[in-house]
């Protein structure tokens, strides 16, 4: 029995073919524009020089800010270790968070708390004594005899005419302007080191989420191992700084210089700056020894003069080829690198670079170079 037709409405329109063109009431679309018209390249090489430009201009105002939030980012890196140590024996990331921040503060505090008392005494004895001096300068020949050969009084009586003095208060709000910005600048970093440090392990994830699924395991290792050589190469250097500093405060005990803490705290500072610092160390605490006399002023020299001499040839290779595996060559060339290009920051961070780059050079680029 076959199947009849369904009825049809005639009163219900027909459907167009599906051929039909479909009206276009503001005409024919044109051709799609030349990718390699001059005006179009033209254009869109002004917009991206204008992007980059504001780009560059934006990163150059944010400079400071940039640079604070790299060092947080590198000390949080550093001290993650030690994070890791007490969660491995059981404390909750918080508590471990909050027990390395406040030894951290503990250790600021302790710094600054040495460094007051001597700035202190020292500038208020120069104040006391200021009188007693301007009156022995006064009596002496000599002084006399200099001031009326340079004519030094009416020198200072132009300089004060000139409004010298208005530039030493400018030097005074501008020094007491540099104190407070360091204050904040300090702040900062402490807590943006705290912030980055409670959450290290969520920004690893989602850094290592940005990675293909295909590359992702053996980033997350290089990563990894990376991140450990930077913890490593802060325990080494805090190592060697905390030696720096008690040999300088034995050597200060010895000689029975005063504030040997303070000396020491300046001294195991100075010397985490790599190849400047330890200098730097050293001349302040000859200082010190000049002061109390010239023969301690003397075996400060000698003494820092062999100590680092110690330090550079024998300590300092040992403790970082343990923990970062640098050659002592391509450390002293990172370093000085560093220095040149990034001042202090550039020092702090050369040897971990190099290590990293190391590390990427043995296992991702010199494979790749010998299956060519």
């Amino acid at each position: 029995m076959s199947a009849e037709p369904p009825a049809t409405d005639p009163d219900k329109e027909s459907p167009e073919p599906p051929d039909a063109a479909p009206e276009k009431p503001f005409g024919e679309p044109g051709p799609p524009l030349n990718r390699r018209n001059p005006v179009l390249l033209g254009f869109l090489f002004g917009l991206g020089v204008i992007v980059a430009y504001t780009l560059f201009l934006g990163v150059r105002n944010a400079a400071s800010i940039l640079v604070l939030i790299f060092i947080a980012l590198f000390l949080a890196i550093g001290l993650n270790p030690a994070v890791t140590r007490l969660r491995d024996w059981g404390l909750p990331r918080g508590a471990a968070v909050a027990i390395v921040a406040l030894s951290v503060v503990a250790l600021l505090a302790g710094g600054i708390v040495a460094l007051i008392p001597p700035l202190v005494t020292q500038t208020t004895e120069l104040i006391n004594n200021a009188p007693a001096v301007l009156e022995s300068l006064r009596r002496s020949e000599t002084v006399n005899d200099l001031v009326q050969r340079y004519d030094i009084a009416a020198q200072l009586q132009g300089a004060v005419n000139a409004g010298t003095i208005g530039n030493a208060v400018g030097g005074v709000v501008g020094g007491a302007r540099l104190l407070f910005g360091t204050i904040f600048n300090i702040l900062t970093v402490l807590v943006l080191t705290i912030y980055f440090m409670a959450a290290f392990e969520r920004i690893k994830a989602t850094g290592y989420r940005l990675v293909p699924a295909s590359r992702r395991e053996r980033v997350t290792l290089l990563t990894d191992e990376i991140l450990t050589k930077v913890g490593a190469y802060m325990v080494g250097a805090l190592a060697i700084a905390v030696l720096a500093g008690a040999s300088t405060f034995a050597l200060a005990i010895v000689l029975g210089l005063a504030y040997p803490f303070a000396l020491a705290v300046v001294v195991a500072i100075c010397d985490l700056i790599p190849q400047i610092g330890a200098t730097i160390g050293a001349v302040v605490v000859s200082l010190v020894g000049v002061a109390s006399s010239l023969t301690d002023g003397i075996v400060c020299l000698v003494f820092f003069i062999v100590y680092q001499q110690i330090e550079n040839y024998l300590i300092y290779p040992r403790v970082m080829r343990r923990s970062v595996r640098v050659s002592d060559v391509a450390a002293l060339v990172a370093a000085l690198l560093g220095v040149g290009l990034f001042g202090v920051i550039g020092a702090l961070v050369a040897i971990p670079m190099v290590a990293a780059i190391q590390l990427i050079m043995r296992e991702v680029t010199l494979p790749r170079m010998d299956e060519r």
